[in-house]
């Protein structure tokens, strides 16, 4: 199925219904439905005709419940975020925000902050996402965190130890899990290198050192590299365990690293199928 040959007017339904679910709420963290229509446009450009996004398995998001979503991250800036809401705004049957966990850095980068916060993201703290959970939301966790982002290309698709502080969120509040394999973002901005006493000075996780950073002037140092997108949106993993479970640090960390296995593996998979990070999937082999 080419999600992209849908016919307009479901497009236009879905839009509608994310927006209205939305309308007339406000939002603690910054949310904000005109930050997000003035920006939806550049991300679809990015997600149909730059990137040119597939998604598979976005049955597998609920249209109604609390989530935890959890994946790989990269890229040096949360382009596969963007990527994953713009693709649930306009293919699934019931779109619904999800809300990003965001490192304060990001949070706080003038320019970045207005459309991370007016898009859905939230600050990475462990309280945040429970409540968010409690409230019905979907919650994307990153486990690797900055770590991921700043990966260096030689390191690309090579998973960083998960954090577990997803698993302690699912299991306290009986949320399911859903994986999220992304790829292409490891190779939009190739990081060749960093420079940490510039991050320090700055307050940055990293100073990335890329083809085009900051060797450029921008708007052209911010430019990705044309790589071709693929999300794959697994099947909803449910822990069932009792919410004093969650103590459990050992258990934690070994649900973790399961999970962590499942998506390398995944990823490793369709890599293999991969064309070239140019020409991308044969599609129909994926399914």
């Amino acid at each position: 199925m080419n999600f992209l040959a849908n016919p307009l007017p479901k497009l236009i339904k879905r839009r509608e219904s994310f927006y209205s679910r939305y309308e007339g709420t406000t939002d603690e963290f910054g949310f904000d439905l005109k930050t997000f229509a003035k920006c939806e446009p550049f991300f679809r450009f990015f997600y149909e005709d730059y990137f040119q996004v597939k998604m598979l398995g976005l049955e597998n998001i609920p249209a109604e419940g609390r989530a935890v979503l959890v994946g790989n991250h990269s890229g040096g800036l949360p382009i596969d975020a963007f990527m994953l809401q713009n693709g649930v705004l306009h293919h699934h049957p019931s779109p619904r925000r999800i809300r990003g966990l965001a490192h304060d850095w990001l949070r706080h980068t003038p320019g970045v902050k207005e459309v991370i916060c007016g898009m859905g993201g939230v600050p990475a703290t462990f309280d945040t996402a429970r409540q968010l959970l409690d409230d019905e939301e979907l919650v994307f966790f990153y486990p690797e965190g900055a770590r991921g982002l700043g990966k260096p290309f030689s390191h690309r698709y090579r998973l960083i130890d998960f954090d577990p502080g997803f698993i302690k969120a699912a299991i306290l509040t009986n949320s399911p899990i859903i994986p999220v394999i992304t790829v292409g973002g490891d190779e939009i901005y190739p990081m060749l290198g960093k420079l940490k006493p510039i991050a320090h000075l700055i307050g940055w996780p990293y100073y990335p050192l890329t083809l085009t950073f900051p060797w450029l002037p921008f708007p052209a140092c911010a430019v990705p590299l044309p790589i071709k997108m693929l999300v794959k949106i697994g099947k909803p993993i449910h822990l069932n365990y009792p919410p004093e479970m969650a103590r459990d640090r050992k258990l934690r960390l070994r649900l973790a690293r399961e999970i962590q296995d499942q998506i390398q593996l995944e990823l490793n998979h369709l890599l293999a199928k991969r064309k070239s990070p140019f020409a991308g999937w044969d599609y129909e082999s994926l399914r």
